[in-house]
């Protein structure tokens, strides 16, 4: 049997040992004391509670009741009628609970396994928390262990201190193995308290990790001079880091190098030789491609803001280099900068141009009804659309040679009748064809979309939401984001209906 003292150097041992608080261990003691007071009781599924003073270790052990009203009065062990209740104390109203103390059950051999148990599983609820409020706070960072345990999908990394962690097969970089008792870093992804324990998941595929590399390496980033503004990376084989800095006496691409390298061959020997091309920012989002196309030339470059793509174009023998092996130079571009990226040759780049251009001028021809002169002279000098002659400052069109103010206010006010003899004729085709307002009202639609959904026999939320991207894809200026996004939007009523 254990007595009091001995409660308190169990509490005192287990606290110091595992870490946690004696208040977790007095609770298992008290919890096993009631089981063991309970089986006292035989069969019958009484409520009893112990109670231990936390200075003493002396123990005092209750059984209670709930107090109900006489129509809800149903378990005799657990519950009390108030008649009964106030019999014993007056005060007591339904809802309370009426305790009466009982002999101390001993802590004898089955008590002392029972808290031995709950304290096993106490304990590991307590590591369980600690680990997990030790780390939430460190997600996006990298940490170190030893690799414990390999399997086909996933390495087991201690981190010390009771923590675990994973690495999945698919956060590793590829044709990269490690074995039992190696050392590796990694960037903690997530931490998740799940029922089997605290899930740390750890990458070393993620961009983020390079980031926090460069970080150790180069000191000027943790003192904040130089901002890695964006990274991007073909795990193991390439990658891409845009870095700026905020004092003109730095260098920010040679401090991210390194005397001769060593900064860079640093980082790039952790990610298992993967080759690392440091790129300067620029606000110009056009230089911006430029620079991360590099080591490739572009021989020009046209964007286009509305569908988010710039045309790069680039000499033939160039282009192999500008585009990479199996596309990489040009995808790692696209997913540093956030444009999408179009490469071709400065033939194709022509060709694609005088299309575009034939297009703009058959376009004023008709619409402003002027001549192909003046429609050639408004594409020269920039001009791509209707909206841009109607609504450019006045001061944009006298700046064309022969272009006086008459001529300038004539060719807005051509462009503002013609968009609303559009704006017209687009309202008149969806009230003819029936397009409901449901669609028409979607976020992401506008009147031309409908139009050509209407076409289609898409008339509706219903009709759009049954859709697949592929029955989207032939309408104009449509990409599969756009569809996918237009789809799920028509669909969120089904998912309230299901959530109600």
């Amino acid at each position: 049997m254990m007595n009091s003292k001995e409660i308190l150097m169990v509490a005192d041992a287990v606290s110091n040992e595992k870490g946690v608080s004696r208040e977790v261990i007095f609770d298992a003691v008290e919890t096993a004391l009631a089981t063991a007071t309970r089986k006292r009781f035989g069969d019958e599924d009484v409520r009893c509670r112990v109670a231990v003073d936390r200075k003493t270790g002396e123990y005092e052990s209750f059984r209670y009741w709930d107090v109900v009203a006489e129509e809800d009065f149903e378990d005799p062990a657990h519950q009390m009628t108030l008649e009964q209740a106030q019999e014993k104390d007056p005060s007591l109203e339904v809802g309370g609970i009426w305790e009466e103390k009982i002999d101390n059950e001993e802590f004898g051999r089955i008590a002392a396994q029972t808290a031995k148990q709950v304290i096993v599983q106490r304990v590991r609820e307590a590591e369980r928390d600690l680990v997990v409020a030790e780390y939430q706070d460190r997600v996006g960072e990298l940490v170190s262990g030893t690799v414990k345990k390999v399997t086909r999908e996933s390495v087991i990394v201690d981190l010390g201190g009771n923590a675990e962690a994973l690495l999945p097969r698919d956060q590793m970089i590829p044709r990269e193995s490690f074995r039992i008792g190696d050392r590796l870093r990694a960037l903690l992804m997530d931490v998740t308290n799940e029922q089997r324990g605290p899930q740390l998941l750890l990458s070393r595929t993620d961009p983020r990790m390079l980031i926090e590399l460069f970080k150790i390496e180069v000191p000027e980033i943790s003192e904040e001079v130089i901002e890695i503004r964006a990274a991007a990376r073909d795990p193991g084989s390439r990658a891409k880091i845009v870095v700026s800095t905020n004092d003109g006496r730095i260098d920010p691409v040679g401090a991210c190098v390194g005397m001769r390298g060593s900064r860079v061959q640093v980082v790039s020997n952790e990610l298992a030789n993967e080759r690392i091309d440091i790129i300067l920012w620029d606000d110009n989002p056009a230089q911006l491609v430029i620079n991360a196309m590099a080591p490739a030339e572009v021989a020009s470059i046209v964007m286009d803001e509305d569908s988010h793509t710039m045309d790069v174009a680039g000499e033939e023998d160039n282009l192999a280099q500008a585009i990479g092996r199996s596309g990489q130079n040009v995808r790692l571009s696209a997913e540093l900068t956030g444009w999408a990226i179009n490469v071709m040759s400065v033939d194709e780049a022509n060709k694609k141009q005088e299309k575009e251009a034939a297009s703009f001028i058959d376009t004023f021809m008709e619409q402003l009804g002027v001549d192909e002169d003046v429609a050639e002279v408004l594409v020269a000098e920039g001009f791509t659309s209707l909206e841009e002659v109607a609504y450019v400052p006045l001061d944009e069109i006298l700046s064309i040679d022969g272009f006086d103010e008459d001529i300038a206010n004539e060719l807005r006010n051509r462009a503002k009748d013609a968009l609303l003899t559009q704006a017209i004729a687009s309202e008149e085709g969806l009230s003819s064809a029936n397009v409901a307002a449901d669609l028409l009202n979607m976020e992401g639609m506008d009147d031309k979309l409908a139009l050509a959904l209407a076409k289609k026999e898409i008339l509706n939320m219903e009709d759009l939401a049954e859709q697949s991207i592929d029955e989207l894809m032939d309408i104009e200026g449509m990409d599969e984001e756009r569809a996918g996004q237009l789809i799920m939007t028509a669909r969120a009523p089904w998912f309230e209906e299901d959530a109600g």
